[in-house]
């Protein structure tokens, strides 16, 4: 086994069937893409920031092996709330034995439980929300307009954030996002924690909503986005889990093309790691071929569907990636 990339050739040797199979074919696909000098998107759904996601992710970044992310709001908070309040989280491994009375013992002591994983919520959302209504306050008197991710970027550069941190912050992929500047996407933003502590100060007048860009303004974004990097041959799309975060950036070709009438390449590299199914209608679990019929992958487009785990499989794909 070679000295220099242990995983990765464990990986060679040991994964050559099915979704294992699968797995290293799409890593492979990921290596061969990047080679020809094409850019890659990776969408996040779920809760892959609270499965601590960006201890991998951020190298990532940092080796420039994605150029654009799209997430849900949740990913985007929950990856600086696990920087700001890590010491805090609680893991329930025995979950699935909380009776009611228990999940209510949780809230009463201001813990969100994710899975096997308890969020605290006055470490994790009240501190970041003083910083950031400091933000959102400063741009609605002075007329400033910014997208949700930006904000999260003005408060990890300013250092504002640095007296919270309880992990090193090479492990946060917002961290190394901000460094780098990295575009982001981040749909149905408002379905988010911060989303909804936005719309409150709404209500209560501290705010404005049209000081926060929307959805829309995302989509247009990205359509000037891939326009000016896909060349000839398109970006890749690695997609994990399923919902808005893939839906509504994989949809920004055929709008160009059919919308707008640009020539535009189609996604030239897909892979969708999901343990969801086609058999109820669901679009997130459907296979790549049927987004062919919605001019979104082309015949020729190298596709892979990764049926399983994505805390377990896109770790060990990104590993493959980075040559571990």
């Amino acid at each position: 086994m070679s000295n220099t990339r242990p995983l990765s050739a464990f990986m060679e040797k040991h994964y050559l069937h099915f979704n294992a199979a699968a797995l290293v074919d799409a890593a492979q696909g990921y290596k061969t893409h990047l080679g020809k000098g094409r850019k890659m998107m990776i969408t996040l759904a779920g809760a892959m920031s609270t499965a601590e996601l960006g201890k991998i992710l951020a190298e990532m970044i940092r080796q420039g092996k994605v150029d654009i992310i799209s997430c849900t709001g949740a990913n985007l908070e929950e990856d600086v709330m696990n920087l700001v309040a890590h010491d805090h989280y609680e893991r329930v491994p025995n979950y699935r034995d909380l009776t009611p009375e228990q999940e209510r013992s949780l809230l009463d002591r201001g813990m969100n439980r994710v899975t096997d994983t308890c969020i605290p919520e006055h470490e994790a959302f009240r501190r970041l929300e003083k910083h950031v209504v400091d933000l959102w306050t400063a741009d609605d008197r002075s007329g400033d307009r910014r997208f949700p991710h930006e904000y999260f970027y003005a408060m990890i550069r300013s250092g504002v954030l640095e007296q919270y941190y309880q992990i090193d912050p090479k492990d946060s992929w917002m961290v190394a996002a901000a460094e780098k500047n990295l575009p982001i996407i981040c749909p149905g933003w408002e379905d988010s924690t911060l989303g909804n502590i936005f719309a409150g100060h709404c209500m209560v007048g501290d705010c404005k909503p049209g000081m926060m860009k929307s959805g829309i303004e995302y989509m247009m974004f990205l359509a000037d986005w891939y326009t000016a990097n896909c060349g000839d041959a398109g970006i890749g799309f690695f997609q994990i889990g399923g919902g808005i975060a893939g839906d509504f950036p994989i949809c920004v070709v055929p709008m160009l093309q059919q919308d707008l009438q640009r020539e535009t390449p189609f996604w030239s590299y897909f892979c969708q790691i999901s343990d969801s199914t086609t058999s109820y209608g669901s679009y997130s679990g459907a296979v790549p071929n049927e987004k062919i019929t919605w001019g979104k992958l082309d015949i020729d487009t190298p596709k892979y569907i990764i049926e399983s785990d994505a805390t377990i499989v896109a770790p060990l794909i990104f590993a493959y990636v980075l040559d571990m």
